[in-house]
Order: structure tokens, then C-alpha cells, then sequence
């Protein structure tokens, strides 16, 4: 069984896809989480102000 060059070089591409998936799928992660750490930190900055001194 031999491999034909075309479908060695659909590997290299195959692998290329794939880092670009893995790539963009952790920025929309990390957006994700900025955001709702930003949400977050405001909800708890408005009762530790009525709350303190």
C-alpha cells in the first residue's frame, strides 16, 4: 500500500486547519473569560463600596 504525494500533502494542510481551529477557538475562550471576569469584578466592586468604610 503506497501513499501518493497528493495525500501526504493533505496532511501537512490537514495539520495547518487544525492549528487554526485551535487557535481561534482559545481566543473566543480567552474573550469568553475577560468578559466575564469583567462582569464579575463589577458585580462584587458595587456591594464591597456600600459595605466599607
Amino acid at each position: 500500500m503506497s501513499v501518493s504525494p497528493r495525500e501526504s500533502d493533505d496532511r501537512g494542510a490537514t495539520a495547518v486547519e487544525y492549528a487554526l481551529m485551535v487557535t481561534f477557538v482559545a481566543l473566543a475562550i480567552i474573550a469568553g473569560v475577560t468578559a466575564f471576569g469583567i462582569s464579575v469584578g463589577k458585580l462584587f466592586t458595587i456591594p464591597a463600596g456600600v459595605l466599607g468604610p
